[in-house]
């Protein structure tokens, strides 16, 4: 059964630089193109900018980047957190303050915030992105744009605009398990076992922690990681596991919406009776935006493997720098670790950058990957997927679209020096 829609005019407008997406990654790119001159819009679905770090409520920063941006919203965040936390630069975060800090932050550069938007299509003339149609309470708008920075993860402009990608892992297409994030209040966190990541073996006089959680929650759950947060007596909960999940469709983000949400009440009455410190803990809130981990890699002009990261490869076209995490990638099959990943015994903390032909796609013009969604193999995926390196790489991204909007040149002839110079000295252009 087809609907054929009916041609019809719509308002059409224009800027700079168009950001569809406003998590780490867009707000980076937000940031460094407003700052440089250009004429930002930035284009979220959600109430609230962000992303997985305040509607998913993220516990905290995990791996770092060399980023100027990310260095800053550290600070700020500093500036705004209270009790013990106040003026202390810490990866752990408050979501909610942290969705005005971007407010903020992103009114005061002059960059138009367009929330509860959504895009629908890309604006083409042959190979070439143009802007974007979106759509929300007032109507459709095509916003026309010099750039258009595809910052929303999955990269939903890049795949309708005809750029290659794969999803998963190389040999069957396999993701990373999806999760919902939930905080718990009622903890006594002098005495609270936080286990931090899948390989943290902690006893308790029940038993070892990963291993009753294997045994008791209910399956694709079956690990522990928990994690600090700002406010006495909450602790934030990364527990809930839906697999087989492709988050470029409808119908799987809302089963695993069900999913989890049915694992929480499990989760709570296992903290209570197996981990120490959360005896008397209940739910205090859940994230309004489930995570998914993985699904898009697109086609660039190079691919980024896992070889690179190991060997903390040194590219000349930089625009990311002083990348560092490990190979986090979570069971596809269940909960825990993957059997190619590796966190606690990771072989090495160097520093890798990232190409700016990373960013730049296959086949299209007009258009910079930014975010999860760059080229790259599944393994190196899930160490240049976190928070700090897409802040990262916003920042470098939002400098190329700049410099391309005051020069008038195509994005694959920015000069890359002058923008490595921004990066790393903040040189203005």
């Amino acid at each position: 059964m087809f609907y054929i829609e009916k041609e019809r005019k719509i308002n059409a407008v224009k800027t700079d630089v168009l950001i569809a997406g406003s998590g780490p990654a867009g707000m980076g790119a937000a940031i460094s193109a407003a700052r440089l001159g250009a004429k930002v819009t930035i284009v979220e679905k959600n109430g609230c900018l962000g992303g997985i770090s305040t509607a998913g409520m993220m516990s905290h920063w995990t791996g770092d980047c060399d980023s100027n941006v990310y260095r800053e919203i550290l600070r700020e965040s500093a500036s705004r957190n209270e009790g013990e936390f106040k003026d202390k630069i810490t990866a752990v975060i408050d979501t909610e303050k942290l969705k005005f800090q971007y407010l903020d932050t992103l009114d005061k550069a002059g960059v138009k915030i367009m929330l509860y938007t959504f895009v629908s299509e890309p604006i083409t003339e042959g190979d070439t992105v143009k802007g974007v149609v979106v759509e929300n309470k007032s109507g459709r708008t095509a916003i026309y744009a010099d750039v258009t920075i595809d910052a929303s993860g999955d990269g939903d402009i890049a795949a309708k605009a005809g750029v290659p990608f794969v999803t998963g892992r190389e040999e069957d297409g396999k993701m990373q398990p999806a999760t919902l994030m939930f905080k718990v209040g009622g903890a006594d966190k002098t005495i609270a076992v936080l286990p931090h990541m899948f390989e943290c073996s902690n006893m308790t006089e029940k038993g070892e922690i990963q291993a009753l959680a294997k045994k008791i929650l209910p399956y694709p759950a079956g690990h522990v990681l928990l994690y600090d947060s700002t406010l006495p007596g909450t602790v934030t909960v990364n527990m809930t596991n839906a697999v087989d999940i492709d988050g470029t469709k409808n119908e799987d983000l809302v089963k695993a919406e069900i999913l989890c949400r049915g694992q929480i009440d499990k989760i709570i009455a296992f903290l209570r009776e197996y981990v120490p410190g959360f005896g008397n803990c209940f739910l205090s809130g859940t994230a309004s935006l489930i995570g998914i981990r993985e699904t898009r890699h697109f086609k660039g002009k190079y691919t980024l493997t896992g070889e690179d990261i190991m060997s903390a490869k040194v590219f000349d076209d930089w625009i990311v720098k002083g990348a560092c995490f490990n190979f986090d990638i979570h069971n596809v099959t269940g909960s825990g670790l993957d059997k190619n990943g590796k966190q606690k015994d990771f072989p090495q903390n160097l520093r890798y950058t990232i190409p700016y032909r990373c960013f730049l796609p296959e086949k299209i013009k007009g258009l910079l990957l930014c975010g999860r969604n760059i080229s790259g193999t599944h393994v190196a995926h899930s160490n240049y997927r976190v928070m700090p390196i897409c802040a990262g790489m916003g920042e470098g991204c939002g400098a190329a679209a700049a410099y391309a909007v005051k020069y008038k040149t195509d994005l694959c002839d920015v000069n890359l020096k002058t923008v490595q110079d921004y990066l790393r000295d903040g040189l203005l252009f």
